[in-house]
């Protein structure tokens, strides 16, 4: 296999964001509209024509399936699947114990704050090559944990490990489709599926064109599209470790993303010939891993920058999916970073393993996505409902008339002062 060089880049040459996919979006469309219009019947259709189900297959597989996919698995996969769920859910619930309800004193009486889950979510769990059994579990979790009372799964192809992680998070069905038409089923409801409130999970380029185009309509977390690793990597690092870590990110899929920043050419040399031997016991290895790691390192790049503060700044400028911080002083890079949409701090804190349950999300935006958005998490499926409560409207009414006519609103004036005559003829009495 040829080996992998990485480009070498300028900070201006350092991607800012991905390009909107504009042959997706009108994939996508059309798609949407006909599961729209048509329902199940356009479902099945596109299920059936893309390879995802058999000519006359059940699309939806209800908890009795999910249940039997969870009773079949051997005692080993079904102990690792429950600690996995076990360091999500626990991660779920301490990030929901940070949130508390508000009740403070205002003008007049008080005001707060009540958090409440959606009441129905759909959990996407991309297909592709392999199963993903993680996926099922890193996008139901957290919804099962915030208190949602339906949860739906979908995706293409589910395998019974998928299914049965499914069953642990607490779906109720999962519906066997995947991109664009599953996204639209789950947003309008199809069989016995009911709309969702809520639309998650990583998915591939429909996948992505579909939530974008139906957000509104349903909620949708942030863009999730190929994955995205950037090392930063200073004279220190373990070149093994750290070409270990690109090449496991570039068998995700050939539209994966892998990115050095680096403060020397040296390091930069040294990770692309541990690549080479990487890739090259990977190919030994069989199976189209190598392949599909090849053509995504085609696209990686490096940059070398003169310092710490410009190998952060460069990282901020991409705001990478995930990032790595191969560097003597992590907690140093991280404070001067604000784009990364996960930190793995240290060599020791590989992206793999957030990626199997740590604890932390590994549903995250990508495509520059992570300058505005955060991860998926029990906060994703939680929204905080605002309350006033007034015993003595004067305090406020006379400002809320004042900034009514500010605004030309006479209307709204002379209701903030219809409270004032409310007051007037109570104290009549």
């Amino acid at each position: 296999m040829a080996r992998p060089a990485l480009r070498r880049l300028t900070f201006d040459e350092v991607p800012s964001a991905r390009a909107l996919d504009r042959e997706a979006e009108a994939g996508a469309a059309a798609i949407v509209e006909q599961v729209r219009l048509r329902g199940e019947a356009a479902l099945r259709n596109w299920a059936e024509r893309l390879g995802e189900i058999a000519p006359g297959s059940p699309l939806f597989l209800g908890r009795a399936v999910l249940d039997s996919a969870l009773a079949s698995l051997g005692r080993e996969t079904r102990q690792l699947l429950e600690r996995s769920h076990e360091r999500i859910r626990a991660f779920a619930a301490a990030q929901r114990a940070c949130l508390s309800d508000l009740d403070m004193a205002v003008p007049g009486g008080r005001a707060g704050h009540t958090f409440l889950c959606v009441e129905r979510a759909g959990c996407y769990v991309p297909g592709g090559r392999f199963p993903l059994a993680s996926s099922a579990l890193m996008t139901a979790v957290p919804a099962q944990v915030a208190g949602v009372a339906s949860i739906w799964c979908a995706g293409p192809r589910p395998a019974p490990e998928t299914l049965a992680a499914a069953a642990l998070a607490g779906a109720e069905g999962f519906l066997a489709a995947g991109g664009a038409q599953a996204i639209a089923a789950l947003a309008f409801g199809c069989g016995p599926m009911a709309p969702r409130d809520l639309v998650v999970g990583p998915g591939g380029r429909y996948v992505a064109a579909a939530k974008r185009l139906l957000f509104g309509e349903v909620g949708t977390d942030a863009p999730a599209g190929p994955s995205e690793l950037l090392v930063i990597a200073d004279a220190g690092a373990d070149p093994g470790l750290v070409a270990a870590d690109l090449l496991a990110q570039a068998e995700h899929d050939s539209a994966a993303r892998a990115a050095l920043v680096v403060l020397d050419e040296a390091t930069a040399a040294g990770v692309e010939a541990e690549l080479a031997l990487a890739l090259d016991g990977l190919e030994a290895a069989g199976g189209q891993n190598a392949a599909t790691a090849g053509s995504a390192l085609s696209e990686a790049w490096a940059f070398v920058a003169s310092s710490p503060e410009e190998a952060c700044a460069a990282a901020d400028r991409f705001a990478p999916e995930h990032l790595e911080l191969m560097v003597a002083e992590p907690q140093r890079y991280a404070a001067l970073i604000r784009n990364a949409g996960a930190l793995f701090l240290g060599p020791a804190s590989a992206e793999v393993l957030g990626d199997y349950g740590a604890g932390p999300n590994h549903c995250l935006p990508t495509g520059g996505a992570a300058r505005f958005s955060g991860g998926l998490s029990v906060l994703s499926f939680l929204r905080a409902r605002t309350w006033l409560e007034l015993s003595d409207p004067v305090p406020l009414a006379a400002d809320a008339a004042l900034f009514a006519r500010l605004e030309g609103l006479e209307a709204h004036a002379r209701a903030a002062e219809a409270r004032l005559d409310m007051v007037k003829r109570s104290r009549k009495y």
